[in-house]
Formats: structure tokens, C-alpha cells, sequence
């Protein structure tokens, strides 16, 4: 096996090796770009039939729906996150071991986001839905082919999943939801 590094670069690399950790945690945080993480969950209707349904907010300032998601806590896991953030706006709690990653799970967003991606499906007719009024205006469940007006960042992020209007027509990540 040949290395194609150049010397410069390999006496940069064991300088920084043997700097402290944590000095070097620090010139990586300077080096490296920055991204806010939030959690989502997409909540399938685990009792429609095709093409299915998704439970949907309407939220401050109500222009548009979106999917229960928010900002991760400090040193908050993205799934216990997707966890708190969909019981905080919908009543809706669920162990864990029901979320399960979306296909792709994490999608980064151009303006310094990245969205960890959870899915769940539960039966719509024997869920009760809770909202304060405050953060959360309204949630309700959304045929997919009938979707209400969505924001434009929740209707990016569907289109990752093939959902919505600007859906994917070209090969995903995965399969589509079923």
C-alpha cells in the first residue's frame, strides 16, 4: 500500500496528535462547520389505507402545517428528543422502541440545520391528540395525496421521503413509506 500524503500534511497530522484532547477539540470546533440539530417525527396512521396518512401541526404564525419536531436539549440524544418533542406537541407518548429511523435518517438543510428523522405508526382512531394552543394551534391527520398547505422547510423535508409536493422523482435514499 502507497500513501499518497504529503510530508507537510504528515508532520501537520503528528503535531496535532499529540497535542492535549482537549486543545484539539478546540481547533476542531474552529475548523469544522456549525449545525443546529432538531429531532422529527413523521406519524404515519398505522389504520389508513393507500396512500396512507401523516399527522400534521399548524403552528405560529399558522401559515403552513408541519411535522412535531424540535431543537435537541443539551447533550439530548435525537431519538429521546424526537420522544419529548412529539409528546410536548401532540400528547402523543410512546417508548422508544417504537420510533424507528427514517431512510435517510439525518438531512442536512443549507442553512446550517440538520434534521434527525424519525418515524411511528399508530391507529389514528384510538389516539388522542393534545395540544396547548400556544406552540401548537391545531394537529390533525392528512391524507397524503390531499396534504394542506405545508412550510416550505416541511415540505423539503417530505420531499426526502417522497411525500408532498416536491416529493423526489428520482432514486431515494430508501424505499418509499408504505
Amino acid at each position: 500500500m502507497t500513501s499518497r500524503r504529503s510530508p507537510a500534511r504528515a508532520v501537520g497530522y503528528k503535531i496535532f496528535y499529540r497535542l492535549p484532547i482537549g486543545l484539539r477539540r478546540q481547533l476542531v470546533r474552529l475548523a469544522v462547520p456549525k449545525y443546529i440539530v432538531g429531532a422529527v417525527t413523521l406519524v404515519h396512521d398505522a389504520e389508513a389505507t393507500a396512500p396512507g396518512r401523516i399527522l400534521l401541526l399548524r403552528q405560529p404564525p399558522g401559515r403552513g402545517w408541519t411535522l412535531p419536531a424540535g431543537l435537541l436539549q443539551r447533550r439530548e440524544s435525537p431519538l429521546v428528543g424526537a420522544a419529548r418533542e412529539l409528546h410536548e406537541e401532540t400528547g402523543i407518548e410512546l417508548p422508544l422502541t417504537e420510533f424507528r429511523p427514517a431512510v435517510p435518517n439525518a438531512v442536512v438543510h443549507l442553512r446550517g440545520w440538520v434534521d434527525m428523522v424519525f418515524e411511528v405508526r399508530i391507529p389514528a382512531s384510538r389516539t388522542e391528540l393534545v395540544v396547548d394552543g400556544a406552540e401548537v394551534y391545531e394537529a390533525a391527520w392528512h391524507r397524503l395525496d390531499e396534504l394542506p398547505r405545508l412550510t416550505t422547510a416541511t415540505a423539503r423535508l417530505l420531499g426526502h421521503y417522497r411525500i408532498g409536493p416536491l416529493a423526489e422523482t428520482g432514486p431515494a435514499d430508501g424505499p418509499p413509506p408504505s
